[in-house]
């Protein structure tokens, strides 16, 4: 499978996309358990039509988790990944993010490439304590255990009229 032979679409998950969310992470072996698509934003990129990979952001005050990457195998290494963590980055942007965090113990190296630097479990607590994702490291205790990643945003300047 190329992408330049195919239809991209991203698009912005409804809910009643969760369980082809929940398909793509089980494909690409992540996990589902507090996936939860009225917490956040989440985008699908179909590939003629069919679901290609997805991406989640939850949102906090002024700060997202990234969430639930997932590009199916047959679609790798193209730039899908690429667009959809540009699209994430660009919704937590405009939305007036000052950082995004994920995390992700094995994709350092690829989390690297848009700018992320380690950080820590308790500054992710911190920050986002009520999103899905954290509140399961915290109850299920395997916060500690990740790698934690963030990215601090450029900040958008309104532009007046005059």
């Amino acid at each position: 499978m190329t992408l330049t032979d195919m239809h991209v679409k991203l698009r912005q998950a409804a809910p009643a996309d969760l369980p082809t969310v929940l398909d793509l992470l089980t494909r690409t072996e992540l996990h589902t358990a507090s996936v939860d698509l009225g917490a956040g934003t989440y985008w699908i990129a179909d590939l003629d039509g069919v679901p290609g990979g997805c991406i989640g952001l939850e949102h906090g005050q002024g700060v997202s988790l990234i969430r639930s990457t997932a590009v199916v195998p047959e679609a790798r290494s193209q730039g899908l990944g690429r667009a959809l963590v540009r699209s994430a980055l660009t919704h937590a942007s405009l939305r007036g993010d000052r950082t995004v965090f994920l995390f992700s113990s094995e994709a350092g190296d690829y989390w690297t490439r848009f700018g992320f630097v380690p950080s820590s479990a308790a500054e992710i607590a911190q920050a986002l304590p009520d999103v899905p994702q954290v509140r399961s490291g915290l109850s299920k205790g395997w916060i500690d255990e990740e790698l934690v990643w963030r990215l601090d945003l450029p900040q958008v300047t309104e532009v007046t009229q005059r």
